[in-house]
């Protein structure tokens, strides 16, 4: 059978018409791969398995000669600092944690169902300066940050902060309100002098006597930094 010019011209349009999609497939794919690559490494660096970080800004380590180091026998100073990663939690009440919690051990001393980190900062400058220290909320699913419980040891000095009560909108019993939505706490340390350290022990941990510790938090993540800066700008 013969074929006409003009089914011989229709012929040739359709298969570079097929062509051209096939092309624009796989360019497609390759884009949607390229971009899951991009958001795989993205959740990575936010959902880093429950890391928790201190970061000290750049002004108070240049200018103002302060360090921050985990272990007070070797003393590796950094201006960043990330406690031992932790998968998953239950909650527990905060009358089971150890009473040394505090003084245990530096760096990194998890437990069972919490995260316990201890560090140092130390003024190896030659001027007395007051700091920020300010923990973040860097992101949350399944509002699981409505029972965390944040406590900070500041020289043996204990607080602990927790939202406000979903029910009374009041502090709950024994804690301090977090600060904002997306900032756990927000305090300043004043006359910080030439050779004076401080030493912190943060601990976190869903607290289960908590009213607003429901199983619809189960599932829930939580991401959280420090931040240790000279100035804090609201």
């Amino acid at each position: 059978m013969k074929m006409t010019k003009f089914e011989f011209e229709t012929t040739s349009k359709k298969i570079v018409r097929r062509d051209l999609r096939i092309k624009i497939i796989r360019l497609a794919l390759l884009i949607l791969l390229l971009f899951l690559i991009l958001l795989y490494f993205i959740l990575s660096i936010i959902y880093d398995a429950g890391k928790f970080t201190i970061i000290l800004d750049r002004n108070l380590s240049w200018d103002k000669g302060i360090v921050i180091y985990e272990n007070m026998a070797e003393k590796t100073v950094s201006r960043k600092l990330e406690a031992s990663a932790f998968d998953g939690m239950d909650n527990i009440s905060i009358k089971w944690l150890p009473e040394n919690i505090d003084t245990e051990s530096d760096g990194s001393h998890n437990g069972d169902n919490y995260i316990a980190y201890t560090f140092y900062i130390e003024n190896e400058g030659k001027e007395t300066v007051n700091y920020w220290y300010s923990t973040l909320i860097d992101d949350v699913i399944l509002n699981v940050d409505e029972a965390i419980r944040v406590m900070v040891f500041l020289n043996g000095e204990q607080s602990v902060y927790a939202k406000l009560n979903g029910f009374t909108e009041e502090p709950e019993e024994g804690t301090k309100a977090f600060y904002s939505d997306d900032t756990v706490m927000l305090e300043c340390r004043q006359d910080f002098k030439p050779g004076d350290i401080d030493r912190f022990t943060i601990v976190v941990f869903i607290e289960g006597d908590d009213p607003d510790c429901t199983n619809a938090l189960l599932g829930g993540e939580l991401k959280m930094h420090m931040d240790i800066t000279e100035e804090h700008v609201d």
